[in-house]
Formats: structure tokens, sequence, C-alpha cells
């Protein structure tokens, strides 16, 4: 009885081995290289513009903050030696509040560009996985993969020039 059970099952496993084998040889796999697609992609570029120009004034502060706060550490090296307890002390509390102000802005300003480009980046995933879609579709392909997560591909199974071409002429 214990014999007839497992010829049984290991028959079930082999059968399905069989089968399985059979109907992943019939499936057309391809596969999309998204990160490249996403760098390249129209859409983008045009985001990372439109985030600059939207956070453009407070990084030019930052940038102005950073080169007031070098200028008066190379004013204090160089003028150190010529200044009394008093002056450098002064110049010393200075450089200190003017770098806790450089900080209590740029860590915002970096936070919010980094969600404001999440945000816009979810859009652009959005757009390419509705191009992947559309290509997989009329390419008949049952199954699409990362390509980073596959070791080898032939080059005409690779289909992210065809997303890209798609996503390019998405909105």
């Amino acid at each position: 009885m214990k014999y007839l059970t497992k010829s049984l099952i290991g028959s079930a496993i082999l059968a399905s081995a069989i089968f399985t084998t059979s109907a992943m040889a019939e499936q057309k796999i391809a596969v999309v290289d998204v990160d490249g697609v996403f760098q390249q992609m129209p859409q983008f570029i045009s985001m990372q513009q439109m985030i600059n120009a939207e956070f453009k004034d407070r990084q030019d502060e930052v940038t102005r903050l950073d080169e007031d706060v070098k200028y008066e550490l190379n004013k204090l090296q160089r003028e150190s030696a010529t200044m009394s307890e008093a002056q450098v002390k002064e110049l010393q509390d200075k450089i200190i509040a003017m770098r806790q102000d450089l900080q209590s802005k740029v860590q915002p300003l970096q936070q919010e560009m980094q969600a404001r480009g999440a945000q816009e980046q979810k859009k652009l995933i959005n757009l390419i996985s509705r191009a992947m879609q559309a290509t997989a579709a009329a390419g008949d392909y049952d199954i699409v993969l990362q390509k980073k997560a596959t070791a080898f591909v032939k080059p005409e199974h690779d289909l992210s020039e065809q997303v890209l071409t798609a996503v390019s002429k998405m909105k």
C-alpha cells in the first residue's frame, strides 16, 4: 500500500513537471529595462527641470548661505592672528549661527525635494507600466520581467526600446 501511494505521488509529480515544462515552452517571455527607460524618457527630463524650477529660489538661498559660511571661515583663518580674542569669539559665534541657519534650511529643502520627486516618479512609473502592458499586448507576450532580474536575454526579447518609444508618446 505504501509503495503504491509513493509511486502514485511520484507519477503525479513527474506528470506535472512534464506538463509544466511544455506549457512554459509555449509562453512568450520578454524583458524591459525599467530603470533605463525611466532615465531616457523625455518626461523624466522635464520632471527634473520642473522640480529644479520649483525649488530654485530656496536652492539659491542655500547656496548663498553656504558661500557666506565659507567666506567667514576663510576670513577667520586669514585674520585670526591679527584679531583680538573678542573679535575671534564674535566671528566664531557668527559662523556657528550661520551654519545652524544653513542646516535649518538644507534639511527641509532636501526632504521636500525628495517627496516631490517621489510623487512625480510615481506618475512616470505608472506611464511606464501602461506602456509595458500595451507593448506586451501588441507583441502577444505572456510574461514581461524586469531586465535586472534576468541573467541573460536574447536582444529580440528585450522590449525596452519599444516601451521607451511608447512611453515617449504618452502624456
